[in-house]
């Protein structure tokens, strides 16, 4: 195969693909339809035009046959006054006329079979038309369902991926938050054991801090003291009231 050939296959391979990817069915389908329908019309005018010539012979045969009748009488008549050459003449020409009857009748008995043919084959296309029709219908929602449903198919997909796109950028604001919250934490703990200077703390010098602390230290002595002395009354209570010490005093 030449070049000219191979690219004239690959273009007509790709001109296929395009029609076949942009082609509707259904309106082929319909397109298919109306073909038939205007086929069937055409079967159906020459079906009139084949009724039409028949009746046309049978009209000119009336009219031969009643020129044959005339004739027939004309000789009759010229018999009757002795006329024999003029009854021979009509006689004659009545002949001619059964002659061309009879031509008349073979025409006539071809178109009768002409058209008797044509409306077998008119009633055969009809029925192959109605059920073309019927499949074509049938066809055409059951692709529309089909279309519908590759829609839908397609939808769930675009979902699916975008639930997935979602579930990532879930994914990786959690892991944000979370390394947010880690260096959060870690900024406490390096305040807490003074690695780094609080800046938002009120600042104090040595000399107060020492103050502070030997305020504290009074503060905890006096607790002490106060704790030792309710620990030591009731001990000395129990002593006075003991019955013992009460009846010695009696004595």
């Amino acid at each position: 195969m030449g070049i000219s050939k191979r690219l004239s296959s690959i273009f007509k391979a790709k001109a296929n693909a395009a029609l076949d990817k942009a082609e509707d069915p259904r309106q082929t389908l319909d397109l298919a339809y109306q073909e038939q329908l205007d086929n069937l019309t055409k079967v159906k005018r020459a079906i009139a035009d084949v009724a039409t010539a028949r009746k046309r012979i049978e009209i000119q045969a009336e009219q031969i046959k009643a020129q044959g009748d005339k004739l027939a009488e004309q000789a009759k008549a010229a018999l009757s006054q002795g006329n024999e050459p003029l009854a021979r003449e009509a006689l004659t020409r009545r002949e001619t006329l059964v002659s061309q009857l009879h031509d008349l009748d073979v025409q006539h008995q071809g178109v009768v079979e002409q058209e008797e043919k044509l409306s077998a084959t008119a009633q055969k296309l009809q029925s192959e038309v109605e059920a073309f029709r019927t499949r074509k219908e049938t066809i055409k929602a059951t692709y529309t369902a089909a279309e519908a449903s590759a829609h839908v198919s397609e939808a769930v997909t675009g979902i699916s991926t975008s639930m997935n796109d979602a579930g990532a950028a879930l994914q990786r604001a959690q892991d944000k938050v979370a390394q947010m919250q880690a260096r959060s934490g870690a900024l406490d703990e390096l305040l807490a054991d003074g690695t780094l200077t609080d800046l938002t703390a009120t600042p104090t010098d040595d000399i107060q801090a020492q103050l502070d602390a030997a305020a504290s230290t009074s503060s905890i002595d006096a607790q002490l003291a106060s704790l030792k002395a309710q620990l030591d009354a009731p001990v000395e209570t129990a002593a006075i009231e003991s019955p013992s010490t009460t009846e010695e005093n009696h004595g």
